[in-house]
C-alpha cells in the first residue's frame, strides 16, 4: 500500500510539473500565431464620425495584411468613459483594443474627480494613430484678419466677445481658455452639443469666434461667411495653405492636435503589443491611407509605445494647466 501511495504521489507530481511547463509554451504558441481570429477595437463615438471612417479605412489594410478583420465596436457617450470601461474589462490577449483619444486619456483625468479607469495604468499604448488640427474661426463681421488684430479688437470690446466649442470640457473649450490666458483677453465660453450647432451659431453671428475642426469650417470660409484666423497644427494645413498657424503668430502653446491612439488592456503581453504595433504602423505608413486621410485633414501619427507615452505625458500637462485656469469640473 505504501509503495502504491508513493507511486501515485510521484506520478501526480510529475503530471503537475509537466502541465505547469505546458502553459507557458501554449501561451507562447498562441502569441506567435497572433492574430488568428478577428480583433475588436472599441471606439468612443458613433458610426459615421470622420474618425470612425478613418479607422475603417485602416481596418481594410489590416485585413489584407493579417488575414483577420479589425471589427469596429462603437461605444459612444460619457466623454469616452463607456468605451474605456468596455475595453479595460476585456481579456488582455490583444483581441480587444481601444481607440483612445485626447478627452479620454489626457483631459478627463483633470476634469473628473473620479474615473472608473486609470488613464496611465489601465491601458498600455500600441501606437499613436491620428492627428487633426482645429482652427480658430470668427464671424465674417469681425474686423480682424489675423490674431494680432483680433486680440486688439477684443481688448477694445471687453465682455462682448464670445467663443464657441463643440462641447464643454474638451480641447475646443480649453483652446479658448489658453488663448484668453496667453493673450490677456476675456472671451466668454459658449459650449454646444456637437460641432454642427457650434458652426451654425458662428455663421449666424450668435457667437463671435469658435475653435472647431477645419473641415467643418472650410465651406463657410470659402463662401465668405466666416474668416479663419489661425490653425492649431504645428504646420499649415494643405487644405488652407493661406492660414497661418498659432505658432507663426506668436502663440506656440496653441500647437494642439485632436488625436487618437491605439491602446490595449494593461496586461496584454509584450509580444502581442509588438505585433500589433508592427501591423498598425505598417498600415499608417501606406500611401493609400496617407492620401485618403489628407482629404479629411488627418495626419498619420505612427509611433512606438514609448513615443506615445512621452507624447501623452506632455499633452496631459498642457490640459492640466488649462483646466486649472478655467476652474472647470465635469458633472459626474
Amino acid at each position: 500500500m505504501k509503495k502504491r501511495s508513493f507511486l501515485a504521489s510521484a506520478l501526480a507530481a510529475c503530471g503537475t510539473a509537466t502541465l505547469g511547463a505546458a502553459w507557458p509554451a501554449a501561451a507562447a504558441f498562441a502569441e506567435a500565431r497572433f492574430p488568428d481570429k478577428p480583433v475588436r477595437i472599441v471606439v468612443p463615438f458613433a458610426p459615421g464620425n470622420t474618425l470612425d471612417a478613418a479607422l475603417r479605412q485602416v481596418a481594410e489594410v489590416f485585413l489584407r495584411n493579417t488575414g483577420q478583420p479589425l471589427l469596429v465596436d462603437n461605444k459612444p457617450g460619457g466623454s469616452g468613459i463607456i468605451a474605456a470601461q468596455n475595453a479595460m474589462n476585456a481579456p488582455a490577449d490583444g483581441y480587444t483594443l481601444l481607440l483612445g483619444n485626447t478627452s479620454m486619456l489626457t483631459i478627463n483625468p483633470h476634469t473628473f474627480s473620479k474615473l472608473p479607469y486609470d488613464a496611465q495604468k489601465s491601458f498600455r499604448p500600441v501606437t499613436n494613430f491620428l492627428g487633426a488640427a482645429m482652427v480658430m474661426a470668427v464671424n465674417a463681421s469681425v474686423p480682424a484678419n489675423n490674431l494680432q488684430e483680433f486680440v486688439a479688437w477684443t481688448k477694445a470690446h471687453p465682455g462682448k466677445v464670445s467663443f464657441a466649442s463643440f462641447t464643454a470640457g474638451n480641447s475646443s473649450h480649453f483652446a479658448g481658455v489658453i488663448l484668453n490666458q496667453r493673450a490677456g483677453i476675456d472671451m466668454m465660453h459658449v459650449p454646444f452639443n456637437g460641432t454642427p450647432p457650434a458652426v451654425t451659431n458662428l455663421v449666424g453671428g450668435q457667437v463671435t469666434a469658435a475653435f472647431l475642426p477645419l473641415l467643418a469650417v472650410k465651406p463657410h470660409m470659402d463662401s465668405g461667411k466666416v474668416k479663419v484666423l489661425a490653425v492649431t497644427s504645428p504646420r499649415r494645413s494643405p487644405l488652407m495653405p493661406g492660414v497661418a498657424t498659432f505658432r507663426e503668430q506668436g502663440y506656440p502653446d496653441l500647437d494642439i492636435y485632436i488625436w487618437a491612439s491605439v491602446m490595449a488592456p494593461a496586461a496584454t503581453p509584450d509580444a502581442v503589443v509588438a505585433r500589433l504595433n508592427t501591423e498598425f504602423v505598417k498600415a499608417l505608413n501606406t500611401q493609400e491611407i496617407k492620401d485618403k486621410w489628407r482629404e479629411m485633414d488627418f495626419e498619420t501619427l505612427p509611433s512606438t509605445p514609448e513615443e506615445f507615452t512621452a507624447f501623452a505625458r506632455t499633452d496631459s500637462r498642457r490640459w492640466a494647466e488649462a483646466v486649472k485656469i478655467s476652474g472647470f469640473k465635469a458633472s459626474e
